[in-house]
């Protein structure tokens, strides 16, 4: 039968594409934007200095910026490597979407996408040139492709199967079978292509979205968790004999770093705590952190197997404490 091998968890921030040089730079996006607090209460940028260890100043200069990008960089190369070395026929990439293949006319809590190809390409990140500096949008541009549109494979037969075998057993998913026109994949499904799969060899994925970020109908951790068991069940249905991988793509928390919860997630995943992971604090799933909900979702897919390996750099990029968790994990 066809089987889940693997299991893969990456962070997929701009952040991560970042050249050193403009690791300081993040201040200037960050002030502006809006956050929240720990507890997911709104808040500013002022308001998060004014209550940020002092320490914390000491925590984003330069030279740290920089040895933990390379931490991070080397955490990615590897979680690369055994995506790459592990003989997958199929890659169902799990990833929120931001307004890029889903707008406020139709936005599903689940959606697959089942063409046989799907496009990356860089027309939507023209939105990003009018809305931040030259050095932000330069670093995004790595989620996309450089010259020309490419067209990446979709294993559209094992999509098919995932969307009957979830409509069969209480799931309701959207179908997707194109983008729109001038459109292409997400940055999360983007990030995987460009960052982690090997270009001149790429695995057919099959695109799984979750609306992480909007509300009213974001999915609730426990039905993530019971849509990643859904799947590993309905991969195990598919006639043949594939091995499949599945990752969570986004995540953790951001965009003010948590390292106490984040280091809770990876100790569920480790520890296959289930019930932790169903009944995670709802407050805390806002904006970027909601992109943990990518990560629940995997673990319930990947219950057969061990997380075996993980790192965990906590990305601070401001005296405010603001950045990503930044997380890269393995399960098999």
């Amino acid at each position: 039968m066809a089987k889940i091998v693997l299991g893969l968890g990456s962070s997929h921030t701009p952040m991560l594409l970042a050249a050193d040089e403009t690791l300081v730079r993040f201040r200037e996006t960050d002030e502006k934007i809006k956050h929240r607090d720990k507890e997911g209460r709104p808040t500013t940028y002022a308001e998060l200095l004014q209550k940020a260890d002092p320490q914390m100043a000491e925590m984003v200069k330069p030279a740290e910026l920089a040895a933990r990008q390379n931490k991070a960089r080397d955490a990615s190369a590897r979680l690369a490597r055994v995506l790459n070395g592990a003989g997958l026929d199929t890659l169902i990439v799990m990833s929120d979407d931001q307004d890029e293949a889903y707008l406020e006319d139709a936005r599903p809590t689940f959606a697959i996408y089942y063409g046989d190809t799907i496009l990356n390409s860089n027309q939507q990140h023209e939105q990003y040139h009018r809305r931040f500096p030259q050095w932000y949008v330069k670093n995004r541009q790595g989620f996309f492709e450089d010259d020309k549109p490419r067209a990446y494979p979709v294993d559209a037969k094992l999509a098919l199967h995932l969307i009957e075998y979830l409509m069969d057993r209480g799931f309701d998913p959207a179908a997707s079978k194109r983008m729109r026109e001038g459109e292409g994949e997400g940055h999360g499904m983007a990030y995987v292509h460009r960052r982690l799969m090997a270009a001149e060899k790429p695995i057919p994925i099959v695109p799984v979205f979750l609306n992480t970020y909007f509300p009213p109908n974001q999915p609730r951790p426990r039905r993530c968790y019971q849509l990643g068991q859904a799947l590993r069940r309905a991969v195990e249905a598919y006639a043949g004999e594939a091995r499949v991988g599945i990752i969570a793509s986004g995540g953790l928390s951001h965009f003010l770093v948590d390292e106490e919860f984040d280091r809770a997630i990876l100790k569920a995943c480790a520890g296959k705590d289930a019930g932790f992971l169903q009944n995670l604090p709802r407050n805390k799933l806002h904006a970027g952190s909601s992109e943990i909900l990518n990560w629940v979702g995997v673990a319930g897919a990947c219950e057969h197997l061990d997380l075996d390996w993980f790192e965990y750099v906590p990305g601070y990029r401001t005296p405010a404490g603001t950045g990503t968790g930044l997380s890269f994990a393995s399960w098999a």
